[in-house]
């Protein structure tokens, strides 16, 4: 039994060990308080190893190609955010960058480290850490707002040129697709109770596994 407050009322409930692919609602309001996933660490794993291969992808390829009056250029996100930090919009450049790179790239990193890290429990204490910061991390992640921006511009741009996507544009629309993935694949309340707690004892399931092992030694 665990004891947990609803994100929405508040409310102290204690909730059982469910079982895979299970829910616990809040009494009072009916909110999800906790949600174990149906798969396993290995799935959310990898997933996000192939979200790491398509943002490498995503933006070290080209984006779209433009050809007009018997001229083609191409360009990566990092060109438009170059070419953003030229024309004077240093502010967007920057939130652009921050959104569709720093904060994507960053999220996968941490989550990589933890799935990795939990895979031979207990984890490290520094993992806790770096689960912080990829739950931190997640919603500055907007690939899907980028996507909407690029769809906007592609139909504005549409009469005057011939346009055509690039790599990179089908990387960012798996990108898009992946993310929620990862988030639906891991079950965080195990993944917390992998990690070391801060005096450097193991969590008591696994000391109980531990203890057991010895004895039928």
């Amino acid at each position: 039994m665990e004891t947990v407050a609803c994100a929405e009322c508040d409310l102290l409930q204690r909730v059982p060990e469910l079982p895979p692919g299970g829910k616990a609602r809040c009494p009072r309001c009916r909110h999800t308080v906790a949600a174990r996933p149906s798969a396993s660490p290995d799935r959310a794993l990898a997933l996000t190893i192939t979200a790491a291969i398509a943002f490498i992808i995503a933006h070290t390829t080209s984006l779209m190609g433009l050809s007009a009056v018997g001229r083609a250029s191409s360009t990566t996100i990092f060109g438009g955010v170059l070419q953003m930090w030229e024309d004077g919009q240093r502010i967007t450049a920057m939130i652009v960058m921050f959104c569709a790179g720093i904060a994507p790239g960053a999220y996968l990193l941490f989550m990589l480290t933890v799935l990795l890290a939990i895979r031979r429990p207990p984890a490290p204490l520094w993992v806790g850490e770096m689960a912080r910061w990829a739950h931190h991390m997640h919603p500055w992640s907007m690939n899907e707002v980028m996507i909407l921006g690029i769809l906007v511009s592609l139909i504005k741009i549409a009469e005057l040129a011939t346009v055509e996507a690039g790599i990179a544009m089908y990387a960012m629309f798996a990108l898009v697709l992946l993310f929620p993935a990862i988030k639906l694949a891991i079950d965080e309340r195990e993944a917390w109770r992998r990690i070391e707690w801060a005096d450097g004892r193991e969590p008591p399931e696994y000391e109980d596994r531990a203890r057991a092992g010895q004895a039928v030694r």
